[in-house]
């Protein structure tokens, strides 16, 4: 693959803002200083991540809120607009959509992507997703596909996306989902043959369309067992090798608090999930994803969406710049290539982390200084 995108740049951890198109971005509560998406918090906010460096701008698809007192991620920019806009402010960074399969059709999503990669100068990358918030799949009248038709759905979706980029011909296609008589797509994307993909998957059936489909995965590390997540990362870099010859960036999500202390930044966690959090829209949440009493213990159910008010259920990293410098060293230790990044105040997390954890990793020499 030829391309300009920083995401094959040469750091070895790289960085990425997530939810920077919707209300709340990444954490359920109702603290002062969140994230609201108006166009001038957008611009200032991803305009300061690509400033520093970081190698990736991923918007949330979200057609609708989960309720409660926030409505969570309610109020919300669409994605490929979004990412027009932001390629068009921005200089470095690569730019993502976040595209749900089944409420677009590959024919629109090509011309929008191709059109966004020009827009960048070759920064612009996909985040593929199958659909599963039903209330929103509803709002379409798009059918409510069982898991694996969601992905043999989106892998014929994703065929058609790359074909449409590289046929030099019209095309006829009479597939399963799809029924195209003389495609053809122009112009081509500037990145050759096609943009960088990424996808979530995380069951089975989800990994194997990851590594069979796209160039980067996004893993779930569970809890803060480290070791753990060297054993899953290790496996689907296996699988991708080993099932289909191919090599993949693996990613993950991490929600940052950052303070003077350790212990400071543990207690404002604590206090803005236990006090503040939105626990109605939490339950919404979970129970839209399957995740409830009898499928998780009580326990476990509890700690679940104690870490999805805190940052979308993604990896905490929670103390003073020190700590969260090392923890993202062991990160990379384990083989982790990027970290999507939130923090419950953006804003002023953000600039943090900029002045004082960036230069931690550029000592570790997980990172370059900027040029």
């Amino acid at each position: 693959m030829t391309s300009a995108s920083p995401l094959y740049g040469p750091n070895k951890l790289k960085l990425g803002t997530f939810g920077l198109n919707v209300d709340g971005a990444c954490a359920i509560t109702s603290i002062d200083g969140m994230f609201h998406p108006t166009w001038d918090n957008v611009l200032d906010l991803t305009g300061a991540a690509d400033a520093a460096g970081f190698e990736a701008l991923v918007p949330v698809a979200r057609w609708r809120g989960f309720g409660g007192e926030t409505n969570f991620n309610g109020a919300c920019f669409e994605t490929y607009t979004w990412a027009a806009g932001v390629a068009a402010s921005t200089r470095r960074a690569g730019v993502f959509a976040t595209s749900h399969v089944p409420t677009i059709h590959p024919i629109v999503a090509a011309k929008q992507a191709t059109t966004i990669d020009h827009i960048s100068r070759g920064r612009f990358a996909l985040n593929v997703v199958c659909g599963w918030f039903e209330p929103e799949l509803e709002m379409f009248g798009a059918p409510v596909m069982s898991h694996d038709d969601r992905y043999a759905y989106a892998a014929e979706w994703l065929d058609l996306l790359k074909l449409l980029w590289t046929s030099q011909e019209e095309f006829d296609h009479h597939g399963r989902f799809f029924d195209i008589k003389r495609g053809f797509h122009q112009p081509k994307p500037i990145q050759q043959p096609f943009p960088p993909i990424m996808n979530a998957g995380g069951s089975g059936v989800g990994r194997h369309f990851a590594a069979k489909n796209c160039d980067m995965i996004f893993v779930h590390i569970k809890g803060q067992d480290i070791e753990a997540a060297r054993r899953d990362i290790e496996e689907v870099r296996e699988l991708a090798y080993a099932s289909y010859g191919r090599e993949i960036q693996i990613w993950a999500n991490c929600y940052c608090v950052i303070d003077d202390t350790d212990a400071k930044a543990r207690a404002f966690r604590d206090w803005y999930v236990n006090e503040k959090g939105d626990w109605t829209a939490v339950d919404n949440l979970v129970r839209s994803l399957g995740i409830q009493t009898g499928v998780l213990p009580k326990e476990q159910l509890e700690a679940a969406k104690y870490h999805f008010i805190a940052g979308w259920g993604g990896y905490p990293l929670v103390g003073d710049a020190g700590r969260i410098a090392d923890e993202m060293g062991k990160l990379s230790s384990v083989g982790l290539d990027g970290a999507l990044i939130s923090w419950p105040r953006y804003g002023e997390g953000l600039r943090r982390f900029i002045r004082e954890v960036l230069p931690r990793l550029e000592s570790a020499g997980l990172r370059a200084p900027v040029s």
